[in-house]
């Protein structure tokens, strides 16, 4: 059985950082090259984001009793084969953890240009995780 308490709390605390992605969608890559400090808050602000699908996708997982996944980009893979999320989609949401683990691990040199795209072109997979959730998890 699905903790829906602990989802809703995951998926209210995902909206939030996407809320505040969204509101530098605008932002310029000379701004990130030149201000570190709003640069280090997207980077985290990201990583929060994908933090918190993979979480819920982890708590997916166990709740539902599938099997487990080998890494972080498997997550979403074992959500996938058990139709939880669109396959069509599944390279995109594996690209999202794997940005996870250059966040993590390789952070001294992400690119801002990168971070720029992922805010113009990929908040939409967030927003997507989200729905998921939200509409096949959470609804009474």
């Amino acid at each position: 059985m699905v903790d829906k308490e602990l989802l809703t709390e995951k998926t209210k605390l995902l909206a939030e950082y996407i809320g505040d992605l969204e509101e530098h969608a605008g932002t310029k890559v000379n701004e990130l090259k030149e201000n570190k400090i709003l640069r280090r808050y997207l980077e985290r602000t990201l990583h929060l984001a994908v933090e918190a699908c993979l979480d819920i996708g982890n708590h997916l997982i166990a709740d539902l009793e599938l099997r487990e996944p080998q890494d972080y980009k498997d997550i979403m893979a074992v959500l996938t084969e058990a139709g939880c999320l669109p396959p069509d989609r599944l390279e995109n949401f594996k690209k999202m953890a794997q940005f996870r683990n250059v966040i993590v691990h390789d952070y001294a040199r992400i690119d801002p240009e990168i971070l720029i795209g992922i805010l113009r072109k990929n908040i939409e997979d967030l927003h997507l995780f989200s729905r998921i959730v939200r509409d096949r998890f959470l609804q009474e």
